[in-house]
């Protein structure tokens, strides 16, 4: 939790009170709470940490083992397979519809996923 909130003091433009805003979508840090206009929704601390992690790295292509390797840490070392990212990535986006919001996961064939707006 706190690895977290001293990543997103480096990267964040937004952090205000411990706030990262990507337009319609605002995580309070702190409180570890995820609003799509203003509406709550409620996410798995592995939707959370991913959450915080794609838009830490907008407009950047994550590979699935380098959001594996975030989410698990060195115990993705052992795992052959990286393909359960999905799931929480197909969770997470359907939270995000939803609740009326835009899903900004684009998928990057062969490398693996961005968050961006077009």
């Amino acid at each position: 939790h706190s690895r977290i909130k001293a990543v997103t003091r480096r990267n964040s433009v937004n952090s205000k009170d411990n706030l990262l805003i990507f337009n319609e979508i605002s995580i309070d840090l702190n409180s570890m709470e995820c609003k799509v206009n203003d509406q709550l929704v409620v996410l798995t601390k592995k939707e959370f940490n991913l959450m915080v992690y794609f838009i830490n790295n907008k407009n950047r292509v994550l590979s699935k083992q380098a959001i594996a390797l975030h989410l698990w840490g060195d115990y993705t070392y052992n795992l052959d397979n990286v393909d359960f990212i999905y799931q929480h990535l197909k969770n997470l986006r359907k939270k995000i519809v939803d609740a009326g919001g835009t899903d900004y996961v684009r998928t990057i064939y062969g490398l693996g996923y961005k968050w961006a707006e077009q």
